[in-house]
């Protein structure tokens, strides 16, 4: 049985109904133009942006919001798969999984027996996605097109669900946050990367005008800790670098 097909019973009964297989992936949306809150969204949309995105645009960017001496991306990497704890064998979602370099690498992890599926509503960044795993030889990973701000997954699907670089970009980031938590098997992992408001007034005023320009949501420190939080997750955990930052945790059993 191929990723698709393990990845299809996993879809709520909607979604199944909605489903087509479409260059590799399963495309839940068809031809309506997917509602981007801004700016920043709609060039993640655009069909120039998967030629650049993995080599240059993510890890500049990131670069440049994580500070000179943040993490890199074979760390975040890293940091995600710790902030996930996984193991052969675990089911993960990879929400806003763009050209799936993320996902590839979580495959690594769970082996073959386990499974990835990588979420995201970019038709160009999930042909690019497909092709390149295929090419890299991963059988246990499946892509499906769809609205990652509220998987179109039965409850308790995955044993880790990883939001990185996406949060931020949610028009509604809190309904996100209970889509992700639904998802998740009793003492399921999180793992989030996104921004984080400075504390300067300078900064705070320039972070404003940015957020009001591309629609991207900045959240101030402790918000998306109590969040978690008050979602029933335990163990939560934080590191600041840059105006980013990477929060995870366990949701009870």
């Amino acid at each position: 049985m191929n990723a698709l097909d393990r990845a299809r019973p996993l879809l709520t009964p909607a979604a199944r109904e909605e489903a087509r297989e479409v260059s590799g992936y399963i495309d839940l949306l068809g031809p309506d133009r997917h509602e981007s809150p801004g700016m920043a969204q709609n060039f993640m949309l655009t069909s120039a942006l998967p030629r650049i995105y993995e080599r240059w645009w993510r890890p500049a960017l990131g670069r440049v919001a994580k500070g000179a001496f943040g993490p890199g991306m074979n760390e975040e990497k890293r940091i995600a798969r710790l902030l996930m704890a996984l193991s052969p064998g675990d089911g993960v979602l990879d929400v806003g999984c763009g050209t799936g370099n993320f996902t590839r690498d979580f495959a690594r992890s769970v082996g073959p027996d386990g499974l990835v599926v990588g979420l995201d509503v970019s038709e160009t960044m999930l042909t690019r996605a497909v092709n390149d795993t295929a090419a890299a030889g991963f059988d246990q990973v499946a892509y499906v097109r769809g609205d990652a701000a509220d998987a179109p997954f039965l409850n308790a699907s995955f044993d880790a669900v990883c939001c990185f670089a996406a949060l931020n970009l949610f028009a509604d980031p809190y309904a996100a946050l209970d889509s992700f938590t639904r998802v998740l098997t009793p003492g399921g992992r999180l793992a989030i990367f996104t921004s984080v408001r400075g504390r300067s007034i300078p900064l705070r005023t320039f972070e404003t005008v940015i957020s009001a320009q591309s629609g991207m949501n900045m959240f101030e420190r402790d918000e998306l800790v109590d969040a978690l939080a008050e979602r029933g997750f335990t163990n939560v955990r934080q590191r600041l670098t840059g105006v980013t930052q990477f929060v995870g945790g366990r949701l009870s059993e």
